[in-house]
């Protein structure tokens, strides 16, 4: 029997007016209670589920939905990692980010990758609406708890020189721990020839091109620890 065919953008853009929601976690039970959550309040319509990064990103570039909830641990890599690659899929997405870790540094983490917001499941009945529609108009939400502790954060150390972006930085700390272009691709969801564009950029930036050369830099600039002898 064929299927009719649907145009998922189509559908997540209809005229109800209804805040779209794409929900992303690897446990099928927690977005069932996701789901009732947000469509008991009537202003949400959850448009598509997924159960993993990959299959999240597919989805994003497919409906581009208002705002994605976004679990931190699901498989594929730590979903932070991906937020550049779901802003570039679908620009226009808020991303709330879901974790069950009352983690600061995955907060700050995840806020200046670009999520608006962050949530934990333990608080998630009584803030994911608010987050969900705090981020839908382009504002931020903080678990209270969680923003308290970031703020008893220590600054981070000052960014490398050069103009790196913090993308750039990203696959320079991976390049230099002895990654392969392929293998950071995998790991920060990008094309290998995006990789290999932002190596030749980090390249001309620091004048360096050779491994060693960029393994030297990451460590001068903090990015990895210095290797020990071997004994």
């Amino acid at each position: 029997m064929q299927h009719q065919a649907s145009d998922p953008e189509a559908q997540a853009h209809d005229p109800d007016a209804r805040i779209t929601v794409l929900l992303a976690d690897d446990h099928p039970i927690v977005r069932s209670g996701l789901r009732r959550l947000l469509e008991a309040e009537g202003s949400f319509r959850v448009v598509a589920e997924a159960g993993d990064v990959a299959e999240a990103l597919r989805r994003v570039r497919g409906y581009k939905p208002d705002v994605l909830v976004l679990d931190v641990s699901m498989p594929g890599g730590p979903s932070v990692n991906a937020i550049p690659a779901f802003r570039e899929a679908s620009p226009k997405t808020r991303i709330v980010v879901l974790t069950m870790e009352a983690e600061p540094v995955y907060a700050r983490s995840a806020m200046r990758s670009g999520a608006l917001g962050f949530v934990l499941k333990e608080a998630a009945d009584s803030e994911l609406v608010a987050a969900v529609y705090a981020a839908a108009v382009g504002n931020s939400y903080l678990n209270p708890r969680l923003g308290a502790m970031i703020a008893a954060l220590p600054d981070r150390p000052p960014p490398p020189p050069d103009n790196l972006s913090e993308r750039e930085v990203e696959v320079l700390k991976l390049i230099a721990l002895g990654h392969t272009n392929a293998e950071v691709a995998e790991r920060l969801y990008l094309s290998v020839r995006t990789v290999e564009s932002h190596r030749t950029h980090i390249q001309q930036k620091i004048g360096r091109a050779t491994r060693a050369e960029l393994v030297t830099y990451a460590q001068e600039h903090g990015l990895i620890e210095p290797e020990s002898s071997a004994g």
